[in-house]
């Protein structure tokens, strides 16, 4: 069990992004790119299951401060750290080898690569810089959503990318956020800085400001990715008009998101994702909804414009 803990499969659910390209490129009923993207997923939990275990072990003492993490399978000392370096390095040996074989132009495996040397860069250096930190773990879920594009051999808009950045830039800094809810009792002293360095310099005031900038510019990018020509003329001009309408359930799930951290009910953007309901029902209809606006579109607009 704690070698399974260690692979934080709950985490496996932010890997989701890669299959942007195959929904968004309008390859969803293609069989061979629905079993690559598969595929490229499963390659790319074992490599970023490979890098949380590395993380594990560079921050185990950091760990040990926070009232939660504490009891992670390295902080708590129920895996040794030779037996998590076998099982890192068995891990990531498996996944870039899946993800060299998976795409003859070797692309994909270029983008995991990218990915492995961000999430380094992160535990070793990023994590401890203010702004950098978020901003890396925006790029991440950007990687992804790359990943599964150049799977399927489709381009991702930009506005969908701007979206992804900015909505995980709002998932990064409502980490944070949850991250000083988590220490409160010592938000002013050593012990969140010990913890996190960033934690000693951002507040919940600042921290309130870049949530609510980063939501409102993720919100706009989607108004202006549903508008977009470029949707237009993948999806049809009414179909792509059709997608803007979904923005009420866009706006409820960022909202919702944003009052759960506020008071101080989640650990974090895992934890809303795999636990809150009404959260959870606002995901699964707005991807039910896009995905009969983008696949049909033309049925949908034919049957609204006969109808009495």
């Amino acid at each position: 069990m704690p070698y399974l803990r260690l692979l934080r499969a709950q985490q496996w659910v932010k890997n989701v992004f890669i299959f942007a390209g195959l929904v968004f490129g309008g390859k969803l009923g293609d069989r061979e790119s629905a079993l690559w993207t598969l595929l490229g997923f499963g390659c790319l939990c074992l490599v970023s299951s490979a890098v949380y275990i590395f993380n594990d072990i560079h921050d185990r003492a950091e760990d040990r401060l926070h009232p939660r993490k504490r009891q992670r399978p390295l902080a708590s000392g129920q895996v040794s750290v030779g037996a998590a370096w076998v099982l890192a390095a068995a891990l990531l040996v498996v996944g870039l080898a899946g993800s060299l074989l998976l795409d003859s132009r070797h692309l994909f495996l270029l983008v995991v690569l990218t990915y492995v040397v961000l999430q380094i860069a992160y535990t070793l250096r990023l994590k401890h810089a203010v702004l950098l930190d978020v901003i890396s773990i925006g790029l991440g879920f950007v990687l992804r959503a790359i990943a599964g594009a150049v799977l399927v051999q489709v381009a991702i808009s930009p506005w969908l990318v701007l979206c992804t950045f900015t909505l995980c830039l709002f998932l990064g800094f409502s980490k944070r956020r949850c991250e000083l809810n988590a220490l409160a009792e010592n938000r002013d002293g050593p012990h969140a800085a010990r913890y996190r360095k960033t934690l000693s310099i951002y507040t919940p005031d600042l921290l309130n400001h870049m949530t609510t900038l980063t939501a409102g510019i993720a919100v706009v990018s989607f108004m202006l990715y549903a508008t977009d020509a470029r949707t237009a003329k993948v999806f049809g001009e009414q179909e792509a008009t059709y997608l803007l309408y979904t923005l009420p359930i866009v706006v409820y799930a960022i909202f919702r998101f944003a009052v759960l951290v506020e008071h101080e009910e989640v650990d974090g953007p895992t934890d809303v994702v795999l636990r809150d309901r009404p959260f959870q029902a606002a995901v699964l209809l707005w991807a039910a909804t896009a995905l009969l606006i983008v696949y049909r579109g033309r049925q949908l607009h034919a049957w609204l414009t006969q109808a009495p």
